[in-house]
């Protein structure tokens, strides 16, 4: 139980650093009260991440060690390759609208099932080393769904926070957070 605890853990902490970028880049339009678009924005972040960290071990667990070469040959670049993309781009529109009131919007649907995607793929991978393993795959995926459900929607509102302070600045940090997660993950496959 106590390594399903520590897996969780760690999958669930791409999605804590990337629900923080999404809620310091929604920051400062209107006040810095909890308000119910907030909440509901950060659930629906908790939400998509949670289900894809449970998803992927499941589906990684089916697939089993038949498609694990693969995986891990394209999975990593892929990730890299999108989260860079996206940092830029909110690096970029940072730096041309300073000084406007605009926002990244990281919880429209698309940038949702993107970014769900790519912070689970490391998910994926676990599932298949479950398939290998004698554990209780339904427990295990629970926890790890409520794990990532949990952190995402706490750094929602934490980037919320920090971005009520910081402003436009936040984006740029966040661009430069976004494409650090993508070289993590090229860095850990590549090694």
């Amino acid at each position: 139980m106590l390594e399903i605890i520590l897996i969780s853990i760690g999958l669930a902490m791409d999605c804590f650093a990337v629900s923080i970028v999404g809620g310091a880049s929604a920051a400062g339009i209107g006040n810095s009260t909890v308000t119910k678009t907030k909440v509901i924005n950060a659930l629906k972040v908790g939400f998509f991440f949670g289900i894809f960290q449970a998803l992927m071990p499941l589906i990684g667990w089916y697939i089993g060690s038949g498609f694990k070469d693969l995986i891990e040959k394209v999975g990593h670049w892929i990730a890299f390759g999108f989260l860079s993309a996206i940092g830029i781009k909110m690096i970029y529109e940072a730096v041309r609208y300073r000084g406007e009131k605009r926002k990244i919007d990281l919880v429209t649907l698309p940038a949702l099932l993107i970014l769900s995607v790519i912070t689970s793929i490391d998910a994926l991978l676990v599932g298949v080393s479950f398939s290998l393993l004698n554990i209780s795959l339904y427990l295990s995926i629970t926890i790890i769904g409520i794990f990532s459900f949990v952190f995402s929607v706490s750094g929602y509102f934490i980037g919320d926070r920090v971005g009520q302070f910081f402003k436009n600045n936040v984006r740029i940090a966040g661009g430069i957070i976004l494409i650090g997660i993508g070289i993590k993950i090229l860095i850990e496959h590549l090694i």
